[in-house]
């Protein structure tokens, strides 16, 4: 116990050291994958692979890693992993499905550098949020804010969950439209971000810091931040370029009327 609780604390300070760094590598290089694919990476899989592979860890390793906490027995435990389980049900399972079924979507290959470090990711990120949930946040009967914090944090979860799914969909849609090309989103939340995808899942974990109310959380939610931010940002810059005058420079990056 005391060797998992040294992993666990060392996992957590790792976690949060890597996100400066990645707010900094990405906002000058962008991961080669989606409309930022390029070549010089290595060999490719296809997408859907690549996105169940990569993914895959918040699923297994959480549902491997969760009966053997101090806390499995209790329903409070159960219910506040629901939502990352249900987040990555849909990233792992269902969004790789959306994106086989659509052929145009597969056009351009995943390469696997980025596929290995993002499940690396995962792997430290399930363990993390497992570890907390099911073992070491140690309030549940004695926190009396639990289900005001739980019920507060679900419905930014839901709909920022919500809106990522939506978002993705028309995304996947327009490439089917297009025939593998891209083209300019148009319709709610697209008007004012190119990026409410991502907005989407900024919103969601920020949601899931405020129901777990931890470190873990917290850290989660800033890595995700410092992950898609300068994405988005990059996301701007490319649509600018590829569409000019057809794109609305009044458009921001990903948080509407911010940024």
């Amino acid at each position: 116990m005391d060797s998992d609780q040294t992993l666990f604390h060392y996992s957590l300070l790792g976690l949060y050291l890597i996100v400066l760094p990645t707010w900094i590598s990405l906002y000058f290089l962008q991961a080669p994958y989606g409309k930022h694919n390029r070549p010089g990476w290595g060999p490719t899989v296809s997408p859907p692979l690549a996105w169940f592979f990569m993914e895959s860890p918040t699923l297994w390793l959480t549902l491997l890693l969760f009966p053997y906490g101090q806390h499995f027995s209790n329903p409070k435990s159960f219910l506040l992993i629901s939502p990352f389980l249900f987040h990555y049900l849909n990233r792992t399972v269902l969004y790789p499905l959306r994106l086989w079924r659509n052929k145009n979507a597969q056009s351009k290959g995943f390469p696997v550098s980025i596929a290995l470090m993002a499940f690396g990711f995962n792997l430290l990120n399930a363990y993390l949020q497992a570890r907390w949930v099911s073992h070491y946040k140690d309030d549940y009967e004695s926190d009396v804010l639990f289900w005001w914090k739980f019920l507060g944090g679900l419905l930014i979860f839901a709909v920022g969950m919500r809106l990522n799914v939506w978002a993705d969909e028309v995304l996947v849609g327009l490439k089917k439209q297009g025939g593998g090309g891209y083209k300019v989103p148009r319709g709610g939340l697209f008007e004012l971000v190119c990026c409410p995808n991502y907005f989407g899942e900024i919103l969601e974990w920020f949601g899931w810091a405020l129901m777990t109310w931890s470190w873990v959380g917290f850290g989660f939610f800033l890595y995700t931040c410092a992950n898609l931010v300068p994405r988005a940002r990059a996301s701007r810059h490319w649509y600018l370029d590829k569409f000019k005058a057809d794109f609305p420079t009044n458009r921001k990056a990903v948080i509407p009327f911010v940024y």
